[in-house]
């Protein structure tokens, strides 16, 4: 391709006011432009300048300026480029007066800008040029929230004309980049802003799923385990069958959160998605067997780190216990069950011996999580159960 082709398509695709196609030629992903060595060999600011009309000329310099960057492999200075892109994108969406039409734009500069904030860190990292980790990511993150004022403050326009659709897109960029760099409280306001828009159904369902995704993992991590399973369930339900590595990435999240709600997946489904690494500690809760938990939770700790979801896993230990106690209730048929017998039991299941106090420990948590229905007799050292119903579905009691 060459300049002038390039310069016409983007000419041709501003007259026409066409957003998914000038989408595609200010990106630097998914487009033969951004990868053309011509292209490039040719670009020359004041060549856009003339076939440009303002402001969108400034944009399209600085985004060729990315695409050079990025072919010379410098990412540091490819991002800068990117950020000035963004800039003049966000005073050019501004200055629209009840139109949306540049919102698929909104789209590939939001998430150019954080893509290229994470291969400048990682390159400052590299090279040593940097102290403070995440420095690209966090001014990313500065200027996506200048495009997300522009939307949310966008409250005159009519629903089909306003920049106000254009709030989710943003919020799961900002949303991406405060996982990574673990600032999960910065989500609150925008969560709060989002709900009181009070415009889901407006929104495209890609973003739809991509937003619960997130918002499922924050409810997760907040222990809101109900909550937590709605939102990653509806995220993966209304996440395309052909979007493999989506709905595995999803379960990742949605497998714990249902084991600790009691429903354990069934092998079938973790062939399916490729997740065999969740089979160990499903057949250790199931038999109670601890020395079993321990043990897949030390094979598979990597993947489990990687995901963030050890320590969540780790709360599966409080449902073995109850698994073990259930069970010993069965064996012994009665309502009033010796501490004594169900420390016997942990001893039997676990490396390591247990003391009475750490029993009582673990049952004063149960009871108190309503995972037990009963009371500790600390004069008989008896574990006194309800005659019904003594251990509830943990569906009924997280």
């Amino acid at each position: 391709m060459s300049l002038y082709q390039y310069l016409n398509q983007v000419k041709d695709c501003l007259v026409n006011r066409n957003g998914d196609s000038i989408s595609q030629l200010v990106t630097y992903q998914d487009h033969s432009h951004a990868y053309s060595a011509r292209l490039i060999h040719e670009f020359r600011e004041e060549t856009v300048r003339q076939v440009v009309y303002k402001p969108w000329d400034e944009l399209i310099v600085s985004h060729l300026t990315v695409c050079q960057r990025i072919q010379e492999e410098n990412f540091q200075e490819a991002f800068k480029e990117q950020m000035s892109v963004t800039s003049s994108f966000t005073k050019m969406f501004q200055s629209l007066k009840d139109d949306n039409w540049p919102l698929p734009v909104l789209f590939v500069v939001s998430r150019d800008l954080r893509l290229l904030g994470i291969a400048s860190d990682k390159e400052a990292m590299i090279k040593g040029s940097r102290s403070r980790p995440h420095e690209s990511l966090e001014k990313a993150a500065d200027l996506l929230m200048g495009i997300f004022r522009v939307c949310a403050t966008d409250i005159r326009a009519t629903m089909d004309r306003t920049k106000r659709k254009g709030m989710i897109t943003v919020i799961n960029q900002l949303f991406k980049i405060y996982f990574r760099i673990n600032k999960l409280h910065l989500c609150k306001p925008l969560i709060r802003a989002l709900e009181n828009a009070d415009m889901m159904e407006f929104f495209p369902l890609n973003e739809q799923v991509t937003y619960n995704y997130f918002l499922g993992m924050k409810s997760l991590f907040d222990s809101d385990y109900k909550k937590a399973e709605e939102l990653l369930t509806f995220s993966f339900l209304d996440c395309p069958q052909n979007s493999f590595k989506n709905k595995q990435l999803i379960l990742i999240f949605l497998i714990p959160v249902k084991m600790i709600l009691g429903q354990m997946p069934k092998e079938a489904a973790l062939d399916r998605y490729q997740l065999s690494a969740f089979k160990p500690l499903i057949k250790a809760v199931k038999e109670g067997n601890i020395k079993k938990f321990d043990a897949a939770l030390e094979q598979e700790k990597d993947f489990y780190w990687k995901f963030g979801i050890y320590l969540v896993l780790e709360k599966l230990r409080v449902i073995l216990y109850r698994n073990i106690f259930k069970k010993v209730c069965l064996i012994l048929n009665s309502h009033q069950i010796p501490i004594e017998s169900l420390k016997i039991a942990l001893d039997f299941l676990q490396e390591e011996s247990i003391s009475m106090d750490e029993v009582h420990c673990i049952l004063a948590n149960l009871i108190y999580e309503n995972k037990i229905k009963g009371y500790i007799s600390i004069q008989h050292q008896k574990l006194v159960v309800s005659k019904q119903n003594a251990f509830p579905p943990l569906a009924s009691v997280s």
